[in-house]
């Protein structure tokens, strides 16, 4: 007859009979008797490890820091499973390891109610920071915020809240429902203001879309005047500057009409400028070579030969007419350059042959110096604006101080 198996926990006879030593005494765990002996304390040694893994299991789950609600509930199991289990094993060292997970379940449950607390602490102190957000844009003077930025500001506060709501610990409701009080105060009131501030914006679009209609209106209606409305056109782009913005969907298209109703004004003046260009480029060659007479009196020094080589040219370029606005500064220039070498000479003979220089200067030849460069002047200004009635007043008014300063020369 073979030797029966050993167990240091247990023992099985031929007929499959298992007992199991526990606590010190002996007693029967079950049979196996369709098995051999070891067939036999090997299903009831499977049944202690199966006990052992569920304790194991709930020994990990103390280290892991579980819901110590749930260890209990497992531990209890447990423990009325161990009171006279069918199985073969240490079943004291499994009671005592049970024991100590009961113990650690104490000091568990309050780490992670100081934990609960802390992370109850923080997200209150998050919700808390949102709301200090909020409250501050809220707080600003509504005249100072830059409202698309600060709805941006808004919105994303509002996802960060919606997004701590859903992935944060739970807060007390009386808390949460303080909190998000004030957070609705302060965004109603930010949306409040903001609504005041786009229906003033556009009473004022509005105001300014009308204005710069009037204005169209009546540059549209300076199209029969030509050339001579474009002072007028000046004086209606300064209206339009200072009546301020009508909005981004409307400046634009109003723009637009305003200088279409400019660029007919300015099309009659290039028209009349061009022809004007073209009658006068005759009188611009015979200038010209004019001054290629005139201007080797810049090398004489002797003023009664200057004076009436200058005289001569004068009378001959007065003859002569306009020339192309875009030449008449620079022809012009050249000219007074010869004239103010002339008048030096006579300025130079007076300063040394006449004492009484500050009487001179006084006298009608200093007066009607001064009044030619005064008329000189105005005439430039007259052609620059266009103004036909001033440039002939110009002229005349030059033309007879010229003949006056001539004949006292």
């Amino acid at each position: 007859m073979s030797e029966l198996p050993q167990h240091p926990f247990g023992r099985v006879e031929a007929d499959g009979t298992v007992y199991v030593t526990d606590g010190g005494e002996e007693r029967q765990v079950g049979q196996y008797p369709d098995g051999t002996p070891e067939e036999a304390l090997a299903y009831f040694t499977r049944k202690y490890d199966d006990l052992a893994g569920q304790l194991q299991l709930l020994e990990q789950r103390v280290r892991s820091g579980a819901n110590p609600g749930d260890i209990a509930k497992g531990a209890k199991a447990l423990q009325e499973q161990l009171v006279a289990p069918n199985a073969v094993g240490d079943l004291e060292s499994l009671r005592t390891r049970l024991n100590e997970i009961s113990a650690d379940l104490d000091k568990l449950t309050e780490q992670q109610h100081e934990q609960q607390q802390q992370e109850l602490a923080e997200a209150i102190a998050h919700r808390e920071s949102i709301v200090a957000e909020i409250e501050q844009l809220a707080a600003q003077p509504p005249a100072s915020i830059q409202w698309k930025r600060t709805s941006a500001q808004v919105d994303e506060l509002f996802a960060r809240w919606q997004q701590h709501q859903k992935e944060g610990p739970r807060i007390p409701k009386g808390e949460a429902n303080a909190l998000w009080k004030r957070f609705r105060a302060a965004r109603t009131h930010l949306d409040s203001e903001r609504r005041k501030f786009f229906a003033t914006l556009d009473a004022q679009h509005k105001q300014a879309r009308d204005a710069k209609r009037r204005i169209i209106a009546e540059a549209e209606a300076l199209a029969p005047k030509g050339a001579d409305g474009i002072p007028e056109y000046r004086r209606l782009l300064d209206q339009w500057k200072s009546v301020g913005r009508a909005g981004r969907k409307h400046d634009d298209a109003l723009w637009a009409e305003f200088k279409a109703a400019g660029d007919v004004l300015f099309a009659a003046k290039h028209e009349i400028e061009a022809r004007d260009n073209a009658e006068f480029s005759a009188n611009l060659e015979s200038k010209l070579a004019l001054l290629s007479e005139a201007e080797p009196i810049l090398e004489l020094t002797d003023r009664h030969e200057a004076r009436k080589r200058l005289t001569a040219v004068q009378t001959k370029w007065d003859e002569i007419g306009r020339v192309p606005r875009d030449r008449f500064k620079e022809i012009e220039e050249r000219l007074r350059k010869v004239e103010q070498h002339v008048r030096k000479l006579d300025d130079d003979h007076w300063d040394r042959t006449d004492p009484e220089k500050e009487a001179r200067q006084s006298g009608m030849t200093s007066q009607l110096q001064d009044a030619i460069a005064k008329l000189e002047q105005e005439l430039e200004a007259a052609k620059a604006s266009g103004n036909n009635r001033k440039i002939k007043e110009a002229e005349e008014a030059l033309e007879a101080r010229r003949q006056w300063l001539r004949a006292i020369g």
